[in-house]
């Protein structure tokens, strides 16, 4: 594999490698498509007692749409933020890494404070029998608030249900240190990561999310960060594009097949209802395979699962997505058109929709709660949720793109 000198990659006033500065000038539309896709499952997952949450990607196999938002989110961020190192240099790239922590972390914080007001204001009301403030293990917050929030903003107080977004931040904030190594070369990059993560799987790097209790961030991001780089590595260049061949895709999808009564509670409990003795052994290699299937420190089977699946996901899409396009001018290619361009633009917009869906989850967990969880319910409630994204998505775009400015 060819590798990129340090004057090539650092230094503001030499030119980088054509291919590598082609791949990571290139948006693929597979990156957005794929993120818009996993933002949609994201929502779904997260509002509370979906029956739509019993079929998302996640109760079929190890990985879920988590791996898919921090693959793409390496990707994309070869895109948005490896071009400053190359561009400007490693002090400047620095910078550039800081600046989106930074907008991260009062994502974070706003979410957090916006969500938890909204429990607050639901117990308040009196409307309810249940507490949402207990619903979303709030309780010890709102108990003795000053501790918490001085944990909140020193990231040692993770609540559950807000803890991607620190995990983010962090991979993040490893950047620079990558980009440093990749000075030296890009072999020295990626065995930091895998040395990371191989750590991070003995429990010596968890952190602590919460003072009362022994409870770990959900997501450690020094196993998650080996996801992250090896999406920033492909769009950089850095590691060559699989080839398309029929042995690797019967391996892949033989794979994901095989391996989902193992990785999901869901394919196991229909396999136990179908037939107890063929449940058997998958009971047992469910309670050996605990380790390699952990989600909180990213263990090696998710990250064969995920590998799997997006060589299958790359192969049916296309060359640079060409298989996603419509196909013909009639109504149906109209349609896939137009739903088309919704995902792409909630892939586009993925940080924005991806928080504003965090609390507007729980809010339509509220709109269930009100009026039943029968289908056609369920059904108007979850599409109701899409269009929300979909609306915040393009009023995110529409923001970005400046309108006051003044087009000459």
């Amino acid at each position: 594999m060819a590798t990129i000198s340090p004057a090539s990659d650092f230094a503001p006033t030499a030119a980088a490698p054509r291919a590598a500065a082609t791949a990571a000038r290139t948006r693929d539309l597979r990156l957005d498509f794929f993120r818009g896709i996993a933002m949609f499952i994201i929502l779904v997952a997260h509002i509370p007692f979906n029956p739509w949450a019993g079929w998302i990607p996640a109760r079929f196999g190890f990985s879920d749409a988590t791996e898919i938002f921090v693959f793409c989110s390496g990707m994309a961020s070869a895109i948005a933020f490896g071009g400053a190192f190359l561009k400007r240099g490693w002090w400047m790239g620095t910078a550039r890494i800081a600046f989106r922590v930074w907008q991260v972390y009062w994502a974070h914080i706003g979410l957090f404070f916006f969500t938890a007001m909204c429990m607050a204001a639901l117990d308040l009301s009196g409307l309810f029998e249940k507490s949402y403030v207990d619903g979303l293990n709030l309780q010890h917050f709102f108990g003795d608030p000053m501790p918490q929030i001085v944990g909140l903003f020193t990231l040692t107080y993770v609540p559950n249900y807000f803890d991607i977004l620190p995990m983010y931040l962090v991979v993040l904030a490893m950047m620079p240190l990558m980009m440093g190594l990749r000075q030296v070369g890009f072999w020295a990059m990626a065995l930091a990561s895998v040395l990371i993560w191989a750590v991070a799987q003995t429990g010596a790097l968890a952190l602590p999310a919460e003072p009362w209790s022994e409870r770990q961030w959900f997501f450690n991001p020094f196993g998650w960060q080996l996801l992250f780089f090896t999406g920033f590595a492909f769009m950089r260049g850095w590691i060559p594009a699989p080839p398309v061949h029929k042995a690797l895709i019967w391996a892949a999808a033989l794979f994901v097949v095989l391996s989902a009564p193992f990785g999901s509670w869901k394919v196991f409990l229909w396999v136990d209802a179908w037939n107890p003795t063929v449940s058997e052994p998958i009971r047992e290699t469910w309670k050996v395979t605990g380790e390699l299937r952990d989600k909180t420190d990213f263990a090696l089977l998710r990250y064969v699962h995920f590998l799997s699946l997006a060589y299958l996901g790359w192969v049916v899409a296309g060359d640079k997505g060409a298989r996603l396009l419509p196909q013909g001018t009639g109504g149906l290619a109209r349609l896939w058109q137009i739903v088309l361009n919704v995902i792409l633009k909630v892939g586009q917009q993925s940080l924005a929709v991806f928080v504003f869906s965090m609390a507007a989850a729980r809010l339509l967990g509220v709109l269930l709660d009100l009026g039943g969880r029968d289908p056609a319910t369920v059904l108007a409630v979850n599409l109701f949720g899409f269009a929300l994204i979909a609306a915040v998505a393009y009023g995110a775009a529409w923001f970005k793109s400046h309108p006051w400015k003044s087009r000459t």
